[in-house]
């Protein structure tokens, strides 16, 4: 599934600008190569970073249900690997700016939309077998203390129960937020709109 990725990478409409004049098809070739040689401009920009990162988890998880049992069950489809590309591609963008909170009156500091939908998908690593699809802050980012509301979109694992995993989800992604801004935020939906087999799965182990 790996080496079908680049492909996948090329068929995405993405504005260089986003990512410091880079293109998808460029970091996915930069990751086949694990990284190497260093491009310093590819490791200094966030943008990037956040694409990096979720193609990383993105390979990991696909590799994984087709490793777990290759003769038994097919690869995710095209589809769904093209859907969840998307999104990070999407989510790549910085979007709006969001304030920190600060007591000194000349401080201005912030941080990006992109860079917390980026803390929003990493929270995948903290709930096994889930990919973050889609992903919506709604609210004023702009204004500190404003209530915000988080939307995202997931995909779990055959034989998980969903509402464990969405709560976990709920709690991995409310955490990080905590950590690491200053943002209101009055709750968090979850959907999961797909359930993938691994494969040799039995239908009927289904939770």
């Amino acid at each position: 599934m790996s080496d079908e990725l680049p492909l996948e990478l090329r068929r995405l409409d993405v504005e260089a600008a986003d990512l410091d004049g880079h293109s998808l098809e460029e970091l996915g070739d930069y990751l086949d190569r694990d990284r190497t040689p260093v491009d310093p401009s590819i490791e200094a920009s966030a943008g990037c970073q956040l694409v990096l990162q979720a193609m990383t988890r993105l390979r990991a998880t696909t590799r994984a249900l087709i490793d777990a049992d290759i003769a038994a069950a097919p690869a995710p489809s095209e589809s769904w690997v093209q859907q969840i590309l998307t999104r990070i591609a999407l989510d790549a963008r910085a979007g709006r700016r969001i304030p920190f909170v600060h007591p000194s009156p000349t401080a201005d500091l912030a941080i990006t939309e992109g860079a917390v939908r980026g803390l929003i998908r990493a929270a995948e690593l903290d709930v096994h077998g889930v990919l973050i699809g889609r992903c919506r802050l709604d609210g004023d980012l702009a204004t500190p203390g404003a209530p915000v509301r988080v939307s995202v979109e997931a995909s779990v694992l055959w034989g998980e129960r969903v509402p464990t995993v969405a709560d976990r989800l709920r709690a991995a992604i409310r955490e990080r937020l905590v950590a690491h801004t200053d943002l209101d935020v009055q709750g968090i939906d979850v959907t999961i709109r797909d359930v993938h087999r691994l494969a040799g799965t039995p239908e009927e182990d289904r939770s």
